[in-house]
């Protein structure tokens, strides 16, 4: 038993648990909490923002980056709504992250009178929007509630979790035992009968196609050894790139798979509901369809699944992989067939100028293990289909969510995460200022992200469907904005203006040398040619 404040038990009931760095801001009702984080700061760390979605998303960009559970922390109310935008994000990304927020006293809750920062059922908020949530009730219950929040995020099915703790618990004091704290987790038995089944559809079958996606992330090697064997091509998009290598010759975007999708007899979904296939180009009775997935609940959600193995993906690929060597030989390449698909893949996207010129000097500029962060700009949309990644965790998205402004502040706890890796957010005007004062945050804890912004003074794919699509009923989408790098200066960051190739090249390059933040402002039209092409292909099958 040891004598702790609420707040001491909850900090180091988060050391026990591995964390060793917290993204949050400090306010009356967590006083109590960043007294203790300041009793225990040589063991972990506080990067406080400027705003309270800052915190959400630096935590969701500290787990992408590197697969660590990860935490922040607000105050209630106001504060807590200020991240609930990085928080659904959280929650579609499938990504480990605690929400920590405070409250108003116990005693007073529910009670409508009005006390700083009361809303109505944060809790009840905060279960919408997590796996799990629960409150730390007193200083003793503590180390209960962190240790179950860390099982359920590393358990089943990962999303973020919710722990809220009022600010009388976290000043009040009490006799804490930390003797059966666990920070182990286990995951539920793999059925075997159901990979005997999985096999065999894979030992019938001529033209398998796999789709995977971030449920797969931390498998790299099990699935291209997966892949490899049953000479399958695969496909990734937005959260599954770098886990088999671009530059393999079985490795595409989901979109390439179109030209193939007619003469599929077996779509194998790991970590990934294979949605574009499935739902937009059709099934029929010639396809089977297997899912590999955690979550059990998502199988059959956009196609009945013939067989489902339920389980961790990289267990699952383990037993396949052993079990097909003893089952089945080795196919024979498809390397010289996949090398002429390559090249006509790359005829199809050719037309996606300057957006390539972009991707291809930026690729170039980067080291292998760098990572490049996509936004809702033309080039983060080009990026989905056309940038190429040898390493997973190395391309970090919003998935579906589509949340605008994200990139920048995630790109931060990315860089938080993994300070020696070049980090590159790509970013339109409008959605950078969604995160702008953030700059003070990356001058402040030296967090040397490149920013390519890429400045039309317009919400510009708005203004293109409104032109193309509306009659050109323009409305609500101009913008006037700061000069930006003089902006960038008066946070104390680096920032330049580039007007070509060249200029570019050569400021990527400076920036990767600084320690603090580099903004490269690039000034661009509006006429970007549009991919969406790639997401409107229409059905072939069924």
């Amino acid at each position: 038993m040891e004598r702790l404040t609420g707040g001491q038990a909850v900090v180091r009931s988060l050391i026990k648990s591995g964390i060793k760095q917290l993204y949050g801001l400090p306010g009356v009702q967590n006083d109590w909490l960043y007294n203790a984080l300041y009793d225990f700061r040589d063991e972990i760390k506080v990067i406080h923002t400027r705003h309270e979605q800052g915190a959400a998303y630096m935590a969701l960009g500290h787990y992408l980056a590197t697969g660590e559970n990860a935490v922040y922390n607000i105050v209630p109310g106001p504060g807590f709504l200020n991240s609930t935008g990085g928080l659904s994000t959280i929650y579609g990304l499938n990504a480990k992250v605690m929400c920590l927020v405070g409250q108003i006293p116990r005693k007073i809750q529910g009670k409508g009178f009005g006390v700083l920062h009361e809303i109505p059922d944060q809790m009840g908020i905060l279960k919408r929007l997590t796996k799990w949530a629960d409150e730390i009730e007193s200083p003793a219950h503590a180390p209960a509630v962190i240790e179950e929040a860390f099982r359920q995020m590393n358990t089943g099915r990962p999303r973020p979790v919710g722990v809220e703790v009022a600010m009388d618990v976290l000043q009040s004091e009490g006799d804490v035992d930390f003797s059966s704290f666990s920070s182990e987790y286990k995951q539920g038995a793999i059925n075997e009968e159901e990979i005997s089944a999985l096999v065999e559809l894979i030992k019938n079958s001529k033209n398998t196609l796999v789709f995977t996606a971030g449920g797969a992330m931390h498998a790299s090697t099990e699935l291209t050894e997966f892949v490899e064997y049953i000479q399958a091509p695969v496909f990734s998009y937005r959260t599954g790139k770098g886990i088999v290598p671009s530059s393999h010759y079985l490795s595409y975007p989901v979109p390439a798979a179109y030209d193939l999708w007619e003469e599929c007899d077996l779509c194998i979904a790991i970590g990934s509901h294979a949605r574009m296939p499935l739902l937009k180009w059709g099934r029929d009775e010639g396809l089977k369809f297997a899912s590999i997935n955690i979550d059990p609940g998502v199988h059959s959600r956009m196609s009945k699944a013939d067989v489902s193995v339920t389980g961790d993906s990289k267990e699952i690929l383990q037993i396949l992989n052993d079990t097909l060597k003893s089952e089945m030989e080795a196919r024979a390449s498809i390397k010289d067939r996949m090398s002429v698909f390559a090249r006509q893949w790359e005829e199809k996207i050719a037309y996606l100028q300057p957006q390539l010129d972009y991707l291809h000097l930026i690729r170039e500029e980067m080291p292998e293990d760098g990572i490049f962060v996509d936004e809702l700009t033309q080039i983060g949309f080009a990026s989905r289909i056309a940038w190429n990644t040898d390493l997973p965790r190395t391309y970090l998205s919003t998935g579906h969510m589509g949340t605008l402004g994200w990139g920048f502040q995630a790109a931060l706890g990315a860089k938080a995460a993994r300070p020696d890796a070049m980090v590159v957010s790509v970013a339109g005007d409008g959605g950078f200022m969604f995160g702008v004062q953030e700059l003070a945050t990356a001058v402040q804890h030296k967090l040397g992200v490149i920013i390519l912004l890429f400045n039309n003074n317009l919400f510009g794919n708005v203004r293109s469907m409104q032109e193309n699509l509306y009659g050109n009923r323009v409305i609500a989408t101009d913008l006037v904005n700061p000069d930006f790098v003089k902006l960038a200066h008066a946070y104390g960051a680096h920032g330049v203006r580039v007007n070509n190739m060249m200029d570019l090249r050569k400021a990527i390059r400076d920036a990767g040398k600084e320690s603090l933040p580099t903004l490269i402002e690039i000034p661009v039209g509006n006429d970007w040619p549009s991919t969406n092409k790639f997401k409107a292909l229409p059905k072939i099958r069924g």
